[in-house]
This record gives C-alpha cells, sequence and structure tokens, in this order.
C-alpha cells in the first residue's frame, strides 16, 4: 500500500482550485491534478506493508493528541512552486500563515516524530503546508507557470479542519486514486 497522512479539503473548494489552474493549462509540460482530490499532505508514508496498519494508526493517533490541536479553520491563498522558481517541478497553492498554518505545522511535527520511530524516512526539507495543483514534467511551459506564480494571488477559499486522515493512493491510467484508510479526529 501506498501511504501517506493528509487533511482533506471539502468538495467546495474544488471549483476555486480549477480555476486557478485553467490559468496554468496552457503551459506545456504540465499535468494538473484532479482539484476534487485535494489535500495537504501531513507525512509521505510510501510503500507500507499492510500488515503494519494498526501499529501506523496508533501513532497518528498519538501525534494528534501530542500537537494538541483543536479543530480550526484554514485559509488556501496564494501561489508557489518546489524547488525554485528556476526549476519547478510541484505548482502549489499555500495555507495561510496563522492559526491554520501553524495548527499544520504543529501535526506534520508531532507525525514526524511518531512515524519516524516507526522506521519512516524523515522529510529532507522544511514543512510547507500546501495543495499541490501541478506537476512540470519538463520545463517547456516554465515561463508561463513563472508568470501566473508570480502575477496571481488568488484566495481558494477557507475551510474547517476537524480530523487527518490516513490516504492510501492507488495509481491507475486516469492518475492517482485516493481512498481513507483511517480518520483521526482533533
Amino acid at each position: 500500500m501506498r501511504l501517506f497522512v493528509s487533511v482533506d479539503l471539502p468538495d467546495a473548494l474544488a471549483d476555486p482550485l480549477a480555476a486557478i489552474q485553467t490559468d496554468l493549462r496552457e503551459a506545456d509540460g504540465l499535468r494538473v491534478t484532479d482539484p476534487a482530490q485535494a489535500h495537504v499532505t501531513l507525512k509521505f508514508l510510501g510503500d507500507t506493508d499492510p500488515a503494519r496498519l494498526d501499529e501506523i494508526e496508533a501513532a497518528i493517533q498519538r501525534a494528534v493528541d501530542e500537537a494538541g490541536v483543536d479543530p480550526f479553520d484554514c485559509t488556501i491563498e496564494g501561489l508557489g512552486v518546489f524547488p525554485s522558481p528556476e526549476y519547478i517541478s510541484v505548482v502549489w497553492a499555500g495555507v495561510r500563515e496563522g492559526k491554520g498554518a501553524t495548527a499544520l505545522s504543529r501535526l506534520h511535527a508531532a507525525l514526524e516524530t511518531e512515524l519516524t520511530a516507526l522506521g519512516f524516512d524523515a522529510e529532507s526539507h522544511a514543512f510547507t503546508p500546501h495543495v499541490t495543483l501541478a506537476r512540470m514534467d519538463d520545463a517547456r511551459g516554465k515561463a508561463l507557470v513563472q508568470e501566473v506564480v508570480r502575477e496571481t494571488e488568488p484566495t481558494v477559499g477557507t475551510f474547517r479542519v476537524e480530523s487527518v486522515r490516513l490516504t492510501e493512493s492507488r495509481l491507475d491510467d486516469a492518475g492517482p486514486v485516493y481512498e481513507t484508510v483511517e480518520t483521526v479526529d482533533l
């Protein structure tokens, strides 16, 4: 099973995300994500033995308890890229600084502690809460992506975060299909 821990965006934000993606669709070499599957990844686990699900679920519960985060509002706004504007692999919408970003960072840190203790790889970069909008396969459309990111400051919307989810990602010909394995309430 290919697993990650996430906060899922509500269906109501799919259309505003799709509207942002419209500005990017002309960029050659860019694949947009399905806005109906939008989420903020808190911890990527990768290929995982299904026999480990119980210990992973227990670790997620411990992390949520340790983070001490109550349900909170989170606003998605602004655009950015990873790893840099000169070499773009991911285009994303960010999480507004403030309570939502702080709560997501606390959840991430607690999940990182609990899940690396189980042997999962530690993150190699700083956590930036975001929603992936597109992936860049090659640089043909880089100039257009740079322009959209530089000149656009969209606000996607605000939603209530009440839980985190352990999610399975299965790849098929149409792209990834996500299925919730476990939900842990805040």
